[in-house]
């Protein structure tokens, strides 16, 4: 099967001509979503200077991304978070912990120099669905 580009309607997942990528892939039950941020269906970031809002943002855009492929946040596998600053980490967890209550995916979480400096967190996901 080949690869399929997903482009939920709510999600803006281009908003800016500099960053060329699609919010997600799907290819033979796998999905791989983009390093998700918090931008709203207008492009804009939500949440300036504040990890929870940004985490609850990046997840509902991560749901939107997934919903395309025919998947939920509990068909993830493995999640990977890059946090502007370590010191984040508690604040993100608290809201990761709220998504992923009963099974939590395999999580990778590191601090990393984001694109922009209002972007506090950044989220990508490998999820599975079968084949499809």
């Amino acid at each position: 099967m080949p690869k399929r580009v997903l482009r939920p309607a709510t999600l803006s997942y281009l908003p800016l001509p500099d960053y060329p990528y699609s919010a997600g892939t799907t290819a033979n039950g796998m999905i791989y979503t983009a390093g998700l941020v918090a931008w709203d269906a207008q492009g804009r970031l939500v949440g300036r200077g504040d990890v929870r809002v940004q985490t609850r943002q990046i997840l509902a855009n991560m749901q939107a991304v997934l919903a395309e492929a025919g998947a939920t946040l509990n068909d993830i596998l493995k999640c990977n978070v890059y946090l502007a600053d370590i010191r984040y980490f508690a604040l993100m967890n608290e809201e990761f912990r709220k998504a992923f209550s009963d099974e939590p995916p395999a999580r990778t979480t590191v601090q990393a120099a984001l694109a922009e400096p209002e972007m506090l967190v950044e989220i990508e996901a490998v999820a599975y669905v079968g084949k499809t």
